[in-house]
C-alpha cells in the first residue's frame, strides 16, 4: 500500500518542496503543526455543529427552554488547552524568527539587488551574476538585499526563505544550504507586467567545486572586488576632492568612519552602518554631521544601487593607516601597474567594457536588458 506522499509524488504533485537549508525542517514543523491543529479543531467544531443541528432540527422533541448553566471546570477545559497550544506555536515561530535574523559572524556575504525584472547578485570578492546565485553547501550565507525600483520578494522555496526587498532600505537574511543541487529563485511580490518572468536559479555546489568556480572568476570575468569597484566610483564622482585623510572645514574625513557614532545637528546620533552610509550618499542633507553645512550634492537618482553597494564596501575598508585597504582581486583582475584607458559607466549588471592597456582587448561582463555601457567614450545599446 502506497503512502499518500509517495502517491502524490508519483502523480507529480509533491506535498512540499524538498528541504535544502538549515531552517527548512523548523519551518515545516510549524507549518504542519498549524495544519494538524486546524484540521482537528475544524473537525471538532464541525461535528459539534452537525450534532446540534440534527438534535435541534425542526420538529424534534427536545428541551428548548435554554436554561443557564455555570461550570468553571468546563470553561477552563475549553479555554486553557487552546491557549497553551497557541503559546507553544508562538514560541516555535518567535524562536525561528529571531534565529533567522542573527547571522553567524563568519557567514559568507552576498549582495542582492532586485530590479524590474531581474535579480543582480554580487559576491564579496567581486564576482557578479544575473538571475543565478552560486553557493557552497554547508556554509552559512548572509544575503543583504535592496530594491532599485519597486517592492520585490526574494523567495527560495526549497530553503523556506522569503524576504521582502524594499527600495531605499537594506534587509538581511541568512541560511545554510544543506544539499547540493539546483533550486528555483522567485520574486514573490507582484512587481509589474513581467513579474512572472522575474526568476532565477540557486546552484549549490560542494565547497571544492565552489572554490574552483570562484578561482575561475565565476561564469563571467570579474576583474575587481567590491571595494576596488567602489574605489572607481569614488574617483569617478570626485569624492576625494572634499573627503580627505582628516577633517576639514569643507567635509569630514571618511577614513575609519564605518561603525563609529555620528552626532547630528538636530541633536540625534547614529552608528555609521551600511544604511547610514547609503543615506549619506543619496541624501546627505537628511542628517547633517555636527559642524558642517549642507554643501554636499545629493546623488539620489544619479547613481545605481550597484555603485552604492560598491562605494559603501570601499568606505568600510578605509583605514587610518592607509586611507583605503582594498583586497586583491580573485578570479581575474587588472594587471599590476595598468590603468583603465576610459572610466566605465554602466547600469546594474550592464555589459561593461574596459581596457587596461592600449593594446588589450576589452573585458566584457553580464548583460542587462536595454543596458547602456561606454567604451572609450562611445555609448552603445544592446
Amino acid at each position: 500500500m502506497l503512502h499518500l506522499p509517495n502517491l502524490l509524488g508519483q502523480m507529480n504533485f509533491p506535498v512540499a518542496p524538498e528541504q535544502a537549508s538549515n531552517f527548512a525542517g523548523e519551518h515545516d514543523l510549524i507549518f504542519y503543526t498549524l495544519v494538524i491543529l486546524t484540521i482537528v479543531f475544524t473537525a471538532l467544531v464541525g461535528l459539534a455543529m452537525v450534532a446540534l443541528a440534527v438534535r435541534f432540527r425542526q420538529g424534534s422533541k427536545v428541551d428548548r427552554s435554554n436554561p443557564k448553566h455555570e461550570h468553571l471546570g468546563l470553561e477552563i477545559g475549553w479555554s486553557l488547552p487552546p491557549l497553551l497550544l497557541g503559546l507553544a506555536v508562538f514560541f516555535l515561530g518567535a524562536r525561528l524568527f529571531i534565529k533567522e535574523r542573527i547571522p553567524p559572524k563568519d557567514a559568507m556575504e552576498v549582495f542582492v539587488i532586485g530590479k524590474q525584472w531581474m535579480w543582480h547578485m554580487q559576491h564579496a570578492n567581486g564576482i557578479r551574476e544575473n538571475n543565478t546565485l552560486h553557493l557552497p553547501v554547508g556554509i552559512p550565507v548572509k544575503v543583504t538585499l535592496i530594491s532599485q525600483d519597486v517592492l520585490h520578494a526574494f523567495y527560495i522555496p526549497e530553503f523556506r526563505v522569503q524576504y521582502h526587498v524594499v527600495p531605499g532600505r537594506y534587509g538581511h537574511v541568512w541560511f545554510t544550504p544543506t544539499k547540493v543541487g539546483r533550486y528555483h529563485l522567485f520574486c514573490a511580490m507582484y512587481c509589474g507586467t513581467q513579474h512572472s518572468e522575474m526568476g532565477g536559479t540557486v546552484i549549490v555546489q560542494e565547497p571544492a567545486e565552489f572554490a574552483r568556480w570562484v578561482q575561475n572568476g565565476g561564469d563571467e570575468l570579474a576583474p575587481m572586488t567590491a571595494p576596488q569597484m567602489g574605489e572607481q566610483v569614488w574617483n569617478r564622482y570626485g569624492c576625494g576632492n572634499c573627503h580627505v585623510q582628516s577633517d576639514t572645514e569643507r567635509a569630514p574625513t571618511l577614513v575609519g568612519i564605518a561603525g563609529t557614532a555620528r552626532k547630528f545637528t538636530d541633536g540625534t546620533s547614529a552608528v555609521a552602518d551600511m544604511a547610514y552610509l547609503r543615506e549619506s550618499i543619496l541624501r546627505p542633507w537628511d542628517r547633517l554631521t555636527v559642524g558642517y553645512r549642507d554643501t554636499m550634492p545629493a546623488y539620489q537618482g544619479q547613481i545605481s544601487e550597484e555603485d552604492v553597494v560598491n562605494l559603501v564596501a570601499y568606505m568600510r575598508t578605509m583605514s587610518p593607516e592607509k586611507g583605503a585597504l582594498v583586497a586583491a582581486p580573485q578570479g581575474g583582475g587588472r594587471p599590476e601597474g595598468a590603468k583603465p584607458v576610459k572610466e566605465r559607466v554602466a547600469a546594474v549588471g550592464a555589459l561593461a567594457s574596459e581596457k587596461y592597456m592600449d593594446n588589450a582587448p576589452p573585458r566584457k561582463r553580464n548583460l542587462a536588458v536595454g543596458a547602456i555601457s561606454a567604451q572609450d567614450g562611445q555609448g552603445y545599446r544592446k
